[in-house]
């Protein structure tokens, strides 16, 4: 198995996570011991940088569908009677997903990652 494979099924299980834990009922939700908002932060960010690695002929596809699945998950709590949706929240979520995705494609840009389409 290759290393692409390993980081693209990572980016893959990663974004269940966050599907998961965004969308259950609260009292499935993990407690943290850090700020809310640099937990949303943070986990969009890891999805960002994995999402770029795993795909680093796709960064603005892979930054402007993150951008759109934070608000959209966002939205989707609606949808729940424990969750409440703020469009603070989903601001939040894309920065961390924006900063990953810089993150990762200024180390594939140091390594030499070519993003030629095909």
């Amino acid at each position: 198995m290759n290393k692409l494979f390993l980081v693209r099924v990572a980016a893959w299980l990663s974004l269940a996570a966050v599907v998961f834990v965004t969308l259950c009922p609260i009292e499935y939700r993990p407690h943290d011991i850090i700020d809310v908002d640099v937990d949303r932060a943070m986990a969009f960010m890891v999805m960002g940088i994995l999402f770029v690695t795993g795909y680093p002929r796709h960064v603005v596809l892979c930054a402007v569908l993150l951008v759109i699945g934070a608000f959209a998950l966002e939205t989707l709590q609606f949808l729940s009677p424990t969750r409440h949706a703020h469009f603070e929240d989903a601001a939040t979520k894309s920065m961390g997903a924006l900063f990953g995705v810089f993150l990762a494609e200024v180390v594939n840009r140091i390594r030499g990652i070519r993003h030629k389409a095909g």
